[in-house]
């Protein structure tokens, strides 16, 4: 009985300690399995939990970036504002100078096909102007040359017939030209100061990195390379507007030149036949 007893006893006490070694080891392993094996049975309890806490986290990898050009305009001062402001407008305004001066160029050839085929074959350089469209500059151009030589009178008189024509004439080829070459000067104007305007913006920022570093007393790889980043980007934007300005101005300079050569063309012969008109009648 005896003997029964103590080994009732070793059995309880070695059953007690079984259980208590299983029960600290499920305690350490359950949350490294949970953490290592198993996140994706986790997971649903967690946002179940608490899903904000869980709808933010992103994969490694897809972070928002902390130097891009959302942290630039996020973290940027009054004056890096300003550049940035100022960059967008002289990059829009250069965009919309292109679009329009194309449809400009591309109306005038419209323009110069219509004068080939109405204006020359019409029987008086009257009926020739009233059969161009009245926003064509060669109508313009011919009603100035037919308007001056019903004015060649009073103290015009006294100018040659011939000069006075070709001045009508090359006064409205003139005028032609100014409208041709109206908004191209913006499109210089942002090629040559853009890069100093982004340019300025770095210096602005790694100023105020370098000051806010050296208050701050750290530095270390983390805090100079944000900001000095951020305030590089100034300089690439910068670039950026240039360069599509000044593509645009030299393309732009070249296809009008091919406008005006065809406009000077029609004003030359112009002045001819208003001559000869003129002394037939």
């Amino acid at each position: 009985m005896i003997v029964h007893t103590k080994f009732k006893v070793l059995v309880r006490a070695w059953a007690l300690t079984l259980s208590l070694a299983v029960v600290s080891v499920a305690g350490v392993s359950t949350p490294a399995f949970a953490q290592t094996a198993a996140p994706a049975a986790a997971a649903p309890a967690a946002v179940a939990a608490d899903p904000a806490a869980a709808a933010p986290k992103k994969a490694e990898g897809t972070t928002d970036n902390p130097y891009g050009l959302a942290a630039l305009w996020h973290s940027a001062h009054s004056v890096d504002m300003g550049v940035l402001i100022m960059l967008g407008l002289m990059s829009m305004g250069s965009w919309y100078i292109l679009a329009v001066k194309l449809l400009e160029q591309a109306k005038a050839a419209k323009f110069a096909r219509e004068a080939a085929e109405k204006f020359w074959s019409a029987g008086t350089v009257a009926q020739g102007t009233a059969a161009l469209h009245k926003d064509s500059p060669y109508q313009f151009i011919a009603a100035a040359g037919l308007e001056a030589t019903k004015k060649h009178s009073g103290l015009m008189g006294h100018i040659p017939l011939n000069d006075w024509i070709s001045m009508s004439v090359q006064r409205s080829v003139d005028r032609v030209n100014r409208e041709m070459q109206g908004g191209l000067s913006f499109l210089a104007t942002v090629g040559s100061i853009s890069p100093f305007v982004g340019l300025f913006g770095t210096v602005w920022g790694i100023y105020g990195a370098l000051t806010q570093i050296g208050m701050s007393g750290q530095a270390s790889i983390d805090k100079v390379a944000g900001p000095v980043g951020s305030a590089l980007i100034m300089t690439a934007l910068g670039l950026a507007v240039a360069v599509p300005a000044v593509l645009a101005y030299n393309w732009l300079i070249s296809r009008n030149k091919a406008v005006m050569d065809d406009v000077r063309s029609f004003g030359g012969d112009l002045h001819s036949v208003l001559l000869g008109s003129a002394s037939k009648s």
